[in-house]
């Protein structure tokens, strides 16, 4: 199980097939990295599943393999325009992932390949990015030169990129980090770095297409992707609030505007987690997260209801229909403003 859906198996993968599962999505939700949070927020896994599957089968008609097999509903595998009510369930092909070997923070990725074969999931995260905002990590990592900007140092505002900055970091690492082209090579094992990209560059063209229709701007996102008898396809979800930046008219419009909330209302977490992550960092230790000493603390009601609007609004937006009730989407840009 990951921090905000469940993963069931019906048939699993093996060396020369690919099996069969699904994820359910559930209201949980994680932030800096630290897993199930102590609230939910209600429909947030409907809405996950539902953009989810309206990009899968958007990726599919622009012909982008994808291991998405349709939503579930009463037991069975169905396109989403199918769905009498918000889906919570997502039929997928599953490949294999293997164990990866550790020891600290040194991660066997040979022994990963040994055992992958031709039927794998990728232990790479490729992020793509049209925008830099302010608190990007990018900004600490790079110089605007490194990306053909013309600045000295990077402005105290947003930057929109004139062509979009592709990133290769690792998915299974207890701390993920940012790799150079070769690293991200030699982790992706048999799929070619540059299909990779290549692959990445579509969905997020793809997905770009898609905001800007619905009058969002599409700022960053991620993919994981699945290597299987020479093709690579698209994995896990795909365009969400989640793995993915929206804003509307300024505003974020992901989970972005949990994380900030938690910076602003409770800074001593938020530093403690920081914290923690360097001492794990200096001790050569993966588990970082048994090295803080604080916990979150539960959101207000009026917080989490805020959260559930950009969630369910900000889906209707970018499908173009009323999947969900909720507010129109200036209504609940107006009240995550306020918070």
């Amino acid at each position: 199980m990951t921090s905000v859906k469940e993963f069931r198996t019906e048939e699993a993968a093996t060396a020369d097939e690919l099996g069969r599962g699904s994820f359910v999505f559930t209201d949980d939700y994680s932030v800096f990295d630290w897993g199930k949070m102590p609230d939910q927020i209600p429909q947030k896994g409907a809405s996950l599943c539902t953009m989810g599957a309206f990009n899968f089968e958007l990726l599919e008609s622009e012909c982008v393999p994808t291991h998405y097999r349709g939503i579930v509903e009463n037991g069975e595998v169905v396109p989403l325009d199918d769905a009498s009510n918000p889906p919570w369930e997502m039929a997928i092909d599953l490949t294999q992932v293997p164990d990866l070997p550790h020891e600290g923070r040194d991660y066997d990725y040979e022994a990963y390949h040994a055992d992958a074969g031709e039927n794998y999931l990728v232990p790479l995260e490729i992020v793509f990015r049209n925008r830099v905002p302010v608190g990007s990590s990018l900004r600490r990592r790079t110089d605007p030169a490194d990306h053909g900007l013309e600045f000295d140092s990077w402005p105290a505002e947003a930057v929109d990129l004139d062509e979009p900055i592709v990133e290769f970091s690792t998915k299974y690492e207890e701390g993920d980090r940012y790799l150079d082209r070769e690293e991200a090579d030699d982790i992706a094992g048999e799929a070619a770095i540059d299909d990779l990209e290549s692959v990445a560059r579509e969905v997020n063209r793809i997905v770009t297409a898609q905001a800007d229709a619905a009058g969002l701007v599409h700022e960053d996102g991620k993919i994981e992707c699945l290597y299987y008898r020479g093709e690579i396809r698209v994995a896990d979800v795909v365009g969400t609030f989640d793995e993915n930046r929206f804003s509307y008219e300024g505003t974020q419009l992901s989970k972005e505007v949990i994380r900030q909330y938690h910076k602003r209302t409770q800074p001593e977490w938020v530093e403690a987690v920081s914290a923690a992550k360097a001492e794990a960092k200096r001790e050569d230790v993966a588990d970082w997260k048994s090295l803080c000493d604080v916990d979150p603390e539960s959101l207000d009601e009026s917080v989490i209801e805020t959260a559930r609007d950009v969630y369910c609004a900000g889906t209707n937006a970018y499908l173009g229909r009323e999947v969900f009730d909720a507010p129109p989407l200036s209504s609940a840009i107006g009240a995550v403003r306020r918070l």
